[in-house]
């Protein structure tokens, strides 16, 4: 049975998106993505949900701003399974963990620290927020393909922005440098605020996700280093990227169709 109705809060049909969709936090970076696809048009906004449809080598793919956090995000990811959607690539930013890495380049999360509230709402906080390995891997072979440096590897996801950026002005600081400290030991790469609960939903959910960020700022590398900040101004490796480990996953799914078919 065809789900008609729009979406509470996406406002999109089933026949406005693709199965296959591209995921930014911020809602303008959808129509910068959508530039990759061929034909692409607004299909729908309201609130922080912008929807870009188009194609990528024939076939119907979209992108979906999910704004900020997990409450958002959730959202917006239960909203395009419902309608049909089982493919999906998180195309956002992050901030550095790990001091050595360098502003400018890119992190694909093999998994995310749950250090938010909205997944607990999902599955016991046990349960770990790990991506698909077939979108990982299509990610990372469009990264190597376009000779991007990239990373693979752990990412927090957290709620609050400025917890994170200052912590010593909240009440539990202790406690937020504390585990701070130990993501870096852990050896954490960078931090973010939608992977892990884009994860756990996909998983539950049965559909495939994978997540690719730009560090764009690495502030343990200018206290490491007592170097001035510098600051990654363009994304332009990002969304190509992405948008090639969805082409990837699309061909691969294409074979993958056609030696079903010939069996």
């Amino acid at each position: 049975m065809k789900i008609l109705e729009k979406m509470h809060h996406i406002q999109c049909r089933e026949s406005d998106i693709g199965k296959y969709v591209l995921l930014p936090g911020d809602p303008g970076r959808v129509s910068e993505i959508a530039k990759g696809l061929t034909n692409a048009k607004l299909v729908a906004s309201n609130r922080e949900y912008i929807t870009y449809t188009g194609t990528l080598d024939g076939v119907k793919v979209s992108v979906t701003s999910t704004g900020i956090g997990g409450p958002s995000a959730a959202i917006a990811m239960e909203e395009l399974i419902k309608l049909g959607a089982h493919t999906f690539i998180r195309v956002g930013t992050c901030g550095g963990i790990d001091f050595s890495l360098e502003p400018g380049s890119l992190i694909i999360a093999t998994g995310a620290i749950r250090k938010e509230g909205t997944t607990s709402e999902y599955i016991p906080i046990e349960f770990p927020a790990v991506g698909n390995f077939e979108l990982l891997n299509a990610l990372n072979s469009a990264a190597h393909k376009l000779n991007h440096k990239s990373y693979l590897g752990i990412v927090e996801s957290k709620d609050s922005y400025y917890g994170q950026h200052e912590p010593e002005l909240m009440p539990n600081a202790a406690i937020l440098k504390q585990k701070w400290e130990a993501w870096k030991v852990g050896g954490a790469l960078a931090s973010e605020m939608e992977t892990s609960t884009l994860y756990i939903v996909s998983t539950i959910r049965r559909v495939r996700c994978g997540s690719i960020l730009l560090l764009i700022r690495n502030r343990e590398k200018e206290n490491h280093e007592n170097t001035p900040p510098i600051i990654c101004d363009t994304n332009t490796h990002l969304l190509e990227t992405a948008i090639e480990g969805m082409r990837e996953i699309i061909r691969n799914d294409k074979n993958c169709f056609k030696a079903g078919t010939s069996g």
